[in-house]
């Protein structure tokens, strides 16, 4: 009886390991949405390795695919990303936590 229990347990245990953990893909999509674009490291405080382009959507930074840093001009110059916050006009999705750039446009401000 004992052993029975043990085998019904153990089944049970190797069962539960067997299922796959698919990892969903949240994606929603951005079209034509002024956001705030600056260095994710340097501005939004994002953990990462390097200087990174990152988007502000609602408020909660991305980093983002599709374009880099110096796409822009000089991360590192007096206006550059890493020094301060712009803004701009995107179209894109939004998936697994990372913004997928399909157009980044920089809206010039005024001074």
């Amino acid at each position: 009886m004992k052993k029975l229990i043990f085998l019904l347990f153990l089944g049970l245990g190797l069962g539960a390991n067997a299922q796959t953990k698919t990892k969903k893909t949240v994606s929603k999509t951005i079209t034509n949405q002024v956001v705030e674009i600056a260095c994710g490291e340097c501005q939004f405080k994002m953990k990462g390795k390097s200087c990174d382009l990152a988007v502000r959507i609602d408020g909660k930074p991305y980093f983002v695919d599709g374009r880099k840093i110096d796409d822009f001009g000089d991360a590192h110059g007096d206006e550059g990303f890493c020094n301060a916050v712009s803004k701009a006009n995107v179209t894109g999705k939004i998936i697994n936590g990372r913004f997928k750039a399909d157009k980044i446009e920089l809206i010039k401000e005024d001074k």
